[in-house]
């Protein structure tokens, strides 16, 4: 659309629509003032299809007037496309847009030109600022949903302009012409659009406290705010469009045909090679939602190891998702959570990464998409999909490393600079919601690229440490009294731990070299032999994918990134291997790089092992620079076109064995009627606690599915969690032992009856005080004969059979 040329002073623009009531006295007033000034102007009311008097009543200001204006529209087309219309037509080197209701007095300009006159290109009135003065207020709840969408905008858009929403803005005429041209909002986020496009063009925006009172009859309906919330969405970032969609819709319907068993029946359905972890993790939504619909404490419960309890934030709890999914598990229950966040997790995962890789690695979207692919559905990811949400909702990091990307970019970026390092830090505050050690593995895989980056090009990266360093300080700002206390709590609070106590679980050499379980070529008992279980299979990239990454860093070994993305995957997947490293075909082995860290703080709580994911990335974005080479069309010679051929051959051959095959499900173990009937109601007072037998424990979890078949209504002592054990606080998995519940557990994997005597029912009885046991329950399972003998010993008295289990009432036990 053309724009007019500047012949006048001044062009005043007064949007119109259905304004009879109040649009006279306000040409009369603006009139008035614009007569009393030194310049030429002209009053434009663009009528936005009224279907009152506004556009009688403009003829009868321009008969008396010839320098108003009216232009009109057929239909209302929002109040953004209507002052287009306006600014578009007007000759004026300086355009006021004021509102028809002149809610800030038009004797105000002269604060804006003032400011304009010391050289900005735009002044913007403010109800926000210090010296704004308010006359007449809106309603409370109108003034809250305006800073909250004032606080929005600011952090999605328009960054430093506190009140974006004012109608009374003068512009530079031929600035505000070409912004308006370029626009393409029509309703009631046009201003917001209009200033970012100032702030992105970097011409100044001055923002000037006025007066302002609230005036009857706004057009503004409760409505307006999710459609400029909308407008935001599209302006910030585009109007989806199919191309867009597909590669995240192919991620997600990926990962639903894994996970194609889970979603045939959510309650019934149980992931076989999860072992007792699929339970754990249900019950951490569970209890998250429970605390959250009670407005309990969310970082505790003592429903779990009563009446000590299991300190939440200690735990694998993920309150970053089970706080705001909190509805979704009250609502439809926490196996359904665990489905979402799964099957969500791994697409979300993958499409973080292609995001990244197509903004900062390559330019071919496909090529972006298989990195992507790669990184969301690599073996240690399917393997970690069987049980640790944790570790496969990763779809922050690659939003991290972009911002610490920003960082670095220089002191070009001024304020957004800061603005990215606050970023930053809010983003490190929220992953540790989500994963502390998966952030600790992200962050390690951080240094190492920054040492081989320094490696490779020694020269910019001492340019660039200290914009990094600073970021970083900020960032550290942002987060820490965020974090503060949750991770004090974690640490020193009820039921903390020093370190989880666990035994070298280093990858053997050959896990780098073979295939997972999972993967197309995998074979199950050659995974089983390298790994710990089938959710740590936390290599297993096989020997092609290995040969063809040396082969990508060699080829293009002229990049120091490329150079530093190999050192990343060779150094993390060294560390990998633990403290010490078996030499193959011997029993011999040597000290390997990990022994640097294994004292650490926090890194001695990891699992070693885990840190070759952080070669998946590394690995994935190396994928990503190849397809890009290899997808590059230009003029080549017959051998360049081999070269090509064998190029994509190889990839095929290397990522092909990796395909991920679905999960396996297997039938859940039904819940008691005991339970399912809200039997134990009778048995179980408030406060008291019911026994399980045997007392829960990680090898046996089928009482967190029963207490959350019960609505979180009673306490159980033992568990699965981690928790502190001995004077030293050291973390062990489930309760500090017992002696009545170490006897049970003994029966239960023998078969066998122990003689009870007089100092073993003095232990059962204090235990059971200290449980606060109301009741004993046994269900059917294996050894289930001695178990029913070996409790009736120690009670001394015979259970009744309700509602399919064993029950003893224990309430005057002690």
């Amino acid at each position: 659309m053309a724009t007019a040329t500047a012949t006048v002073g001044l062009t005043v623009i007064v949007p119109a629509y259905n304004e009879e009531d109040r649009l006279a006295p306000t040409l009369t007033a603006i009139r008035a003032h614009l007569e009393t000034l030194d310049a030429e102007w002209e009053l434009i009311v663009v009528d936005d299809g009224s279907t009152d008097g506004t556009v009688a009543l403009t003829e009868a200001a321009r008969a008396e007037e010839p320098r108003i204006r009216l232009l009109s529209t057929p239909a209302n087309r929002g109040k953004g496309h209507a002052v287009r219309t306006g600014v578009l037509a007007s000759r004026g080197r300086r355009v006021l847009v004021t509102d028809a209701d002149l809610a800030t007095p038009i004797e105000e300009l002269d604060l804006l030109t003032r400011r304009m006159d010391e050289g900005a290109t735009a002044a913007v009135g403010s109800r926000a600022l210090p010296g704004s003065r308010i006359a007449v207020r809106q309603h409370a709840l109108r003034e809250v949903m305006g800073r909250m969408g004032a606080l929005l905008i600011r952090a999605a858009a328009v960054p430093g302009i506190h009140d974006t929403q004012c109608g009374f803005k003068l512009f530079d005429g031929d600035k505000v012409r070409t912004a308006f041209a370029r626009s393409r909002l029509d309703g009631w986020g046009y201003d917001v659009e209009i200033l970012r496009f100032f702030h992105q063009a970097d011409w100044e925006v001055a923002e000037v406290p006025v007066r302002w009172a609230h005036q009857p009859g706004s057009k503004v309906r409760p409505f307006a705010y999710p459609t400029v919330l909308a407008e935001l969405v599209r302006l910030r970032w585009g109007a989806p469009r199919p191309a867009r969609l597909a590669v995240p819709a192919l991620y997600l319907f990926c990962a639903f045909v894994l996970y194609a068993g889970l979603w045939g029946g959510p309650g019934h359905s149980y992931l076989a090679d999860s072992g007792q972890d699929q339970q754990q993790w249900e019950w951490f939504f569970a209890v998250t939602a429970d605390n959250v619909a009670h407005l309990h404490n969310p970082l505790f419960s003592d429903l779990q190891n009563y009446p000590l309890g299991v300190n939440l934030m200690a735990n694998t709890a993920m309150l970053g998702l089970s706080v705001p999914l909190a509805p979704l598990t009250l609502a439809l229950g926490a196996h359904v959570t665990w489905a979402v966040v799964l099957t969500g997790g791994l697409a979300a995962t993958a499409f973080s990464w292609y995001w990244l890789i197509a903004r900062r690695f390559v330019r071919s979207r496909w090529a972006a998409a298989l990195g992507g692919a790669f990184c969301g559905f690599a073996p240690p990811m399917i393997s970690h999909g069987n049980a640790h949400p944790n570790f496969v909702v990763l779809f922050m990091m690659p939003l991290i490393i972009d911002r610490m990307l920003r960082l670095c970019e220089g002191p070009a970026r001024g304020r957004r600079a800061t603005r990215d390092a606050v970023v930053l830090g809010l983003f490190l505050a929220y992953q540790i919601f989500l994963g502390e050690e998966a952030l600790l593995l992200a962050l390690t895989g951080l240094v190492l690229f920054a040492f081989g980056y320094a490696l490779a090009s020694p020269d910019t990266a001492r340019a660039l440490a200290p914009r990094l360093l600073r970021g970083l300080g900020i960032a550290a700002l942002v987060a820490v009294p965020l974090v503060l206390f949750p991770v004090a709590w974690q640490f020193y609070g009820p039921q903390s731990y020093r370190s989880v106590l666990h035994g070298q679980v280093g990858n053997n050499p050959m896990a780098l070299l073979e295939f997972a379980t999972r993967s197309l070529a995998g074979d199950a008992k050659i995974a089983a032999s390298l790994s710990v279980n089938r959710t740590e299979e936390n290599a297993f990239f096989g020997w092609p994918l290995l040969v063809v990454a040396v082969a990508i860093v060699v080829r293009l070994r002229d990049q120091p990134r490329v150079r530093a993305l190999g050192f990343t995957a060779l150094a993390a997947a060294v560390l990998s291997l633990g403290q010490n490293i078996p030499l193959l075909g011997t029993d011999r082995t040597l000290p390997g790089p990990w022994r640097l860290v294994a004292k650490m703080p926090f890194f001695e709580s990891v699992l070693e092992s885990r840190t070759a994911m952080v070669c998946v990335p590394a690995l994935g974005i190396l994928l990503a620079l190849a397809c890009d080479r290899l997808a590059v069309r230009r003029l080549r010679s017959e051998r360049e076109s081999s070269r090509r051929l064998l190029g994509w051959a190889a990839l095929a051959v290397a990522l092909l064995p990796l395909v991920p095959t679905p999960y396996r499900v297997t039938e859940r173990a039904p819940v008691p009627a005991f339970i399912a009937d809200g039997t134990w109601r009778e048995h179980v007072r408030p406060g008291r606690s019911l026994v399980p037998v045997p007392v829960p424990a990680p090898s046996d979890t089928a009482a967190l599915g029963w207490q959350i078949e019960a609505d979180m209504g009673f306490a159980f002592p033992g568990g699965y969690f981690n928790g502190p054990w001995g004077p030293d606080r050291t973390g062990i998995y489930g309760p500090a032992p017992r002696p009545t519940s170490e006897l049970l557990r003994t029966v239960r994997e023998s078969g066998k009856v122990p003689a009870v005597d007089n100092r073993q029912r003095r232990l059962f009885e204090n235990d059971l005080a200290f449980w606060r046991a109301d009741a004993l329950v046994l269900a059917d399972q294996d050894n289930v004969t001695a178990l029913r003998e070996t409790v009736t010993a120690l009670t001394g008295s015979r259970p009744q059979r309700v509602g399919g289990v064993w029950v003893w009432d224990v309430q005057g036990a002690r």
